[in-house]
């Protein structure tokens, strides 16, 4: 039964407890924004008051030649400041990144009964979940965004439990992406004097999920947040946009001819790139040398928009804490020791605030 959009606890029961998301929603006919999803005036993204990132993709490919150290510099930079760049001849083939883009269309324009059965409670497995905002149920205002969560365990897995509409091409995104995230790795933390080898690798990234996040049409995207400020938990994540675009970064200090600091900057899309930002994890290990970045979502009133996250982080088993390597050189730990696995249950315990969630690790 449809919901009465004024009525709040109707609109919430249909959108999130009956897995319609929002999407479902907006296929109702909507010609505003119904007041679960009106954010507060702090929290809404002005596009105007945004500048747009206008620095040039790196280039990965430029590693295997004189360019090498240049490179280096650059996703080093990247690193400490924004804590965000984009990344072109990555190695990840561009119609795999096409097909991905399809196919996280087909999965969400699929009816809502076909979408509803991965929800938390009911899915079928414990590595498939679809949901809708971040924590609805503690949020004072919703995210216009519905996703489908996959975590990723063996292929074998994988190829039988996620989404037959895009396990495939999924599971081919995640393979092809970790050359290149093994690259980066190796980069940031051989910067901070770490060696790494193929335990010291699984103890960064040994866990792996990848979202299919879906944006749908908003009659006013100056009211709603697609998602809210905040940082991602992990170690590296690696972003598929779409060519709408709408992904906003926070400069945290002042950066040379990018923007001042509090100001929030645009990431365009670039064909065939990918986009890649820290995580706190990797904030954590680098003792605040490498900032994660603090981002957010507009939604757009045009056509719906689709983004793919591989997020990567330690185990939840893991210990992590700043490396000593360079606590020696700073001559102090600004983040004290914790299991991983709690870490990430204080994250998904809360609402998006910013970076708030550092401060569960901080000294």
């Amino acid at each position: 039964m449809a919901p009465s959009l004024d009525d709040g606890s109707s609109l919430f029961n249909f959108v999130v407890r009956d897995g319609n998301g929002v999407k479902g929603m907006v296929d109702l006919g909507l010609s505003t924004v119904p007041k679960p999803y009106v954010q507060p005036p702090k929290e809404r993204i002005d596009k105007q008051m945004a500048t747009r990132h206008e620095g040039a993709p790196i280039d990965l490919s430029r590693l295997d030649g004189p360019d090498h150290d240049e490179v280096v510099k650059g996703i080093v930079m990247a690193a400490e400041t924004l804590g965000f760049f984009q990344l072109v001849n990555h190695g990840v083939p561009v119609d795999l990144l096409e097909s991905l883009k399809d196919a996280a269309h087909d999965f969400f324009g699929q009816p809502s009964e076909k979408k509803a059965v991965y929800r938390k409670e009911v899915s079928p497995s414990p590595l498939v979940k679809y949901g809708t905002s971040f924590v609805p149920e503690k949020e004072k205002a919703l995210e216009w965004k519905d996703y489908i969560n996959m975590i990723y365990t063996n292929d074998a897995e994988a190829l039988q439990q996620w989404p037959k509409e895009c396990r495939e091409v999924a599971l081919e995104y995640l393979k092809t992406s970790m050359t290149m995230v093994r690259r980066l790795l190796e980069i940031l933390m051989g910067n901070l004097g770490v060696e790494l080898d193929d335990t010291k690798i699984d103890g960064l990234i040994g866990m792996k999920m990848v979202n299919m996040n879906f944006y749908p049409t908003c009659p006013d995207p100056d009211l709603t947040v697609g998602v809210g400020r905040h940082s991602d938990m992990g170690t590296l994540t690696i972003l598929l946009q779409d060519g709408i675009g709408g992904l906003y970064v926070k400069v945290a200090e002042e950066i040379a001819n990018i923007g001042k600091k509090g100001e929030w900057v645009e990431i365009p899309p670039v064909p065939g790139a990918l986009v890649i930002n820290i995580g706190d994890a990797l904030q954590i290990l680098s003792n605040g040398k490498y900032k994660s970045a603090e981002h957010r979502v507009r939604t757009t009133s045009t056509k719906s928009r689709v983004s793919v996250p591989i997020f990567t982080s330690p185990r939840p088993s893991e210990k992590i804490a700043p490396l000593p390597q360079v606590v020696e050189k700073d001559g102090m730990a600004c983040y004290r020791e914790v299991i991983f696995g709690d870490y990430m249950r204080n994250f998904f315990g809360n609402v998006h605030d910013g970076k708030k969630s550092l401060e569960f690790a901080q000294i």
